[in-house]
């Protein structure tokens, strides 16, 4: 299944449901395939691509068509990211904010014993989230950057 095929599909999709949240996934799916075209890849690289899009079998009408497209999305963009390293806007700070917050609880609990267990837990959720956040938008410059982003 080609970029372009793929690209009518959702158009169609888009013009046939009244959903919102329906129409936004697929308007997310056509900015990732939107931004693809707009980059050189080799025959192979392209070939790969089709390939994955051919298996996610996008063409089929499932029941809930927005879980069954959001799942896709999900996986056609671990895909980018794993072949490609390409991510997606704030996919580094959403991964910093995570890591910060559960390393925070922990650093909280471990080094701030000084205070209150409940005020160094909160100490510690705050510094981790701060660190997250900046690091974070640290790795999502770096990878606007190098041209990574989608």
């Amino acid at each position: 299944m080609t970029l372009q095929e793929v690209n009518h599909l959702l158009e169609r999709l888009v013009s046939e449901t009244t959903k919102k949240s329906e129409i936004k996934v697929y308007e997310k799916f056509l900015h990732i395939l939107n931004e693809l075209r707009t980059r050189e890849f080799s025959e192979d690289e392209i070939q790969s691509i089709e390939t994955e899009l051919e298996s996610l079998n996008l063409k089929s009408d499932p029941e809930n068509r927005k879980n069954y497209f959001n799942k896709a999305l999900k996986q056609f963009k671990k895909f980018l990211r794993d072949t490609f390293s390409f991510t997606s806007k704030g996919y580094y700070t959403n991964l910093g904010i995570a890591l910060g917050s559960s390393f925070g609880v922990l650093f909280g609990v471990m080094f701030l014993l000084g205070f209150e267990r409940s005020l160094g837990i909160s100490y510690g959720i705050s510094i981790g989230l701060l660190i997250g956040i900046f690091v974070g938008q640290y790795m999502d410059s770096r990878a606007k950057a190098a041209g990574n982003l989608i």
